[in-house]
């Protein structure tokens, strides 16, 4: 029988999300766990009343809410399913078969198969010795079939993040002629002041494109609902390949009546933020490196012991997310939630 899908796709790993074990505490997806935000199942329900018809395919109401709350206009602004699927339209907007997308390794797991998908090349350019993104190796490693770099800021899974001055450097050597796509799925879990805001910072930059979503903060992680801010142009050509009614009525009028919740997100996210720091410094005691996060997630690189460490959680009723022979990322869960985990990372670790 002949080959009837690509061969190179058989290189590439699935996408592995974080797993669900029934009555077992869930800290592998990066999700907040206080429940949807006030309004938004209310917003859910209505919608659902008009679910034989299509949604506004062009997401006219909540690009102009999301463009009037970031101070842009809403030309500048293209929804889609999570930011994962707008980085997916990126690629394709930008590269043709041979074209080369850049990113730091580890980083997100989904950048290699969105190149792959996009019939473009992979460049991974090996984290620093801090966990990070190695801005200068990267601008480096950028050739004339470079056509999209990607920064994830704060980086996922390792929690680190990228400062101002330093991507400020790495802006200005890479120059005007590359897409550079930062990647700010939690922007809101920021308290570094020296880590910038990029749509404040950048906005400005025809080439600098800021992905945002309202899965991790805004708790809409089951509805899917992501945005960018471009360029105009850039966030045109984003909005003709994205697929068609991929936002849909039930999850534009969730990410409205979300974003109508702002007092009540940024409540949530301090719990989070003061946990992490109770959990990074309980952690530390087990794992000095682990590295300060700027997400609503720690990085444990454990290397070799990553697999045996999440079995270890899994069967005291945690499920954690490991990434063979190279760490664990945990998310930030309830203060109850996090003690059990740390009880048992201290069995398994001392």
């Amino acid at each position: 029988m002949s080959q009837l899908t690509r061969p190179d796709l058989e290189k590439i790993p699935s996408y592995v999300p974080g797993r669900i074990v029934p009555g077992s505490i869930k800290l592998a997806s990066n999700e907040v766990p206080y429940g949807p935000l006030p309004g938004v199942v209310e917003a859910i329900t209505q919608a659902a009343a008009n679910a034989h018809r299509y949604p506004d395919m062009g997401v006219v109401a909540l690009r102009e809410k999301l463009a009037a709350r970031n101070g842009v206009d809403p030309d500048r602004v293209a929804t889609g399913c999570g930011s994962v699927a707008l980085t997916e339209h990126l690629a394709k907007a930008t590269c043709l078969p041979g074209d080369e997308i850049l990113y730091s390794w580890r980083a997100f797991e989904a950048y290699p198969i969105i190149a792959a998908a996009a019939g473009a090349t992979s460049i991974q350019v090996p984290n620093d010795v801090g966990h990070g993104h190695d801005l200068r190796a990267m601008a480096a490693a950028v050739t004339p079939h470079t056509r999209m770099v990607l920064v994830c800021n704060p980086n996922n899974p390792t929690g680190t993040a990228v400062r101002r001055a330093d991507l400020d450097e790495f802006l200005d050597a890479v120059g005007p002629d590359v897409l550079v796509v930062i990647d700010e799925a939690y922007r809101e879990f920021v308290t570094d002041p020296d880590v910038p805001d990029a749509l404040t910072t950048y906005g400005d930059r025809p080439n600098v494109v800021i992905l945002r979503t309202l899965s991790k903060a805004w708790g809409l992680a089951g509805i899917r609902v992501g945005f960018l801010i471009a360029h105009p142009a850039v966030a045109d050509a984003v909005r003709k390949v994205v697929t068609p009614f991929s936002t849909s009525a039930v999850a534009q009028a969730a990410a409205s009546a979300a974003l109508d919740a702002t007092d009540e997100m940024r409540r949530r996210c301090d719990l989070v933020i003061a946990e992490r720091t109770r959990v990074t410094e309980a952690v530390r005691k087990l794992v000095p490196d682990v590295p300060p996060s700027q997400s609503n997630f720690l990085w444990l690189p454990l290397g070799e012991r990553s697999a045996p460490f999440a079995a270890t959680c899994a069967e005291g009723g945690v499920i954690v997310r490991p990434f063979a022979g190279e760490g664990v990322r945990v998310t930030i869960g309830t203060p109850d939630e996090n003690d059990t985990f740390l009880a048992l990372a201290e069995t398994a670790l001392t």
